[in-house]
């Protein structure tokens, strides 16, 4: 950590150039003997990646950054609010610190907090960071989070973990075993030190899989922004043994869709043929797998087993999109060809033989425009195609 990137001219410098061309403002070379311009170019492009990210961080003075890296690999603001909901008490440990985004957040709904992280630089970053956030609640230690534990002989109200999805040999890693530290490994260790853990994993991580590697699973959480999934979340407690809680989020602009079920229980689902609306539903619901439970819950009709659209006759508040279904034909070229004079759409496709790009090509539609096409098979495996609006 090169203590002079924080000197005033240097800071000026960084705040002048943020919109500059990288490229160019590299071949002219450092005006500081002290700070290179390498080293201000990583500052540059790393604070440009927190604008829209980590607001408070940008916005906040003689902030240092790590390489760009580190702050894609991080938690979103949006996200570590909502994980900060699900916390309380006197004592959480955060033993994958990190930028210390997760933490930060924590130290809003905790008492005393504890960050570790085992880069040396990225500590000393995190640290300064959080005086300069005017943070006074957390303590920061160097070290691994894990060893940190096992000479501790304090007992947390929390654990919390974000493993590295890059194993030794910097290779991106998917299963928890495989992820750094290896929480199911360490998982004896860590209840006797707490009760409760927020375990973060990768969105791509399979549902079933890490609840296999994991014990005394109580919740799930699909974080969701702009309908793209960013965070899956477990809440393990001690000697906890009932069913598990999914719980949906889709955070947006305008409105937060949250949808819940319980794993595993019953479902009564109805069949039908396209009614006067279409629902799509949104990423999270879609990677949590409660496609049976939006049938029931919301008591509407599901088009096929393995269409995942649902329809009904009238409107519903639905976490997901919605539209109106204009037309509903068979696949036919020279039909829809004429239902469709602009020869533009927006084309989806739901449990249906052709990709969007073999549909486009047969049929010569371009993309855009007011109408969406949802390209689907019903329950009676006719392939239709519903020309919507949307609502």
């Amino acid at each position: 950590m090169n203590h002079h990137i924080l000197n005033k001219e240097v800071q000026y410098f960084i705040n002048a150039h943020l919109k500059s061309d990288i490229t160019k403002l590299i071949l002219k070379g450092s005006p500081f003997e002290s700070v290179s311009i390498q080293e201000i170019a990583e500052q540059i492009l790393a604070k440009n990646s927190c604008e829209k990210k980590l607001p408070s961080w940008f916005n906040a003075e003689n902030i240092y950054y790590p390489n760009k890296l580190n702050i894609e690999q991080t938690s979103s603001e949006i996200t570590s609010k909502y994980k900060s909901d699900l916390v309380s008490g006197e004592t959480l440990i955060d033993i994958t610190g990190g930028f210390g985004v997760d933490a930060y957040f924590f130290s809003q709904k905790v008492t005393n907090i504890s960050h570790c992280e085992i880069n040396e630089e990225l500590s000393a970053m995190v640290s300064h960071n959080f005086k300069q956030l005017k943070v006074k609640n957390i303590t920061t230690y160097l070290g691994d989070g894990i060893e940190f534990l096992e000479k501790s002989k304090e007992k947390f109200d929390w654990i919390y973990a974000d493993p590295s999805r890059r194993n030794d040999a910097k290779e991106k890693v998917f299963l928890l075993e495989d992820c750094l530290p290896n929480i199911p490994k360490n998982l004896d260790l860590l209840f006797q030190k707490t009760n409760h853990i927020l375990l973060k994993a990768s969105p791509i991580l399979d549902l079933k899989s890490a609840i296999n590697e994991l014990n005394n699973v109580k919740e799930i959480h699909v974080v969701a922004v702009e309908n793209e999934v960013k965070e899956l979340l477990f809440l393990l407690e001690k000697n906890y043994t009932k069913s598990i809680k999914v719980k949906t989020i889709n955070i947006a602009k305008t409105n937060t869709q949250k949808f819940d079920f319980n794993l595993g229980e019953n479902t009564n689902v109805t069949f039908s043929e396209p009614k006067k609306y279409v629902y799509e539903p949104n990423a999270a619901i879609l990677k949590a797998g409660a496609f049976l439970q939006v049938s029931e819950k919301l008591n509407i009709a599901k088009l096929h087993q393995h269409s995942h659209l649902y329809t009904s006759d009238k409107l519903i508040d639905f976490p997901g999109r919605k539209f109106e279904i204009k037309q509903c034909i068979s696949y036919d070229k020279k039909q829809l060809l004429q239902l469709i004079p602009t020869k533009k759409a927006n084309i989806a496709i739901r449990n249906f033989p052709e990709t969007v790009a073999q549909i486009r090509k047969r049929t010569g539609l371009k993309d855009g425009g007011n109408q969406y096409l949802f390209f689907t098979t019903d329950f009676n495996n006719k392939h239709l195609v519903l020309i919507c609006e949307k609502v």
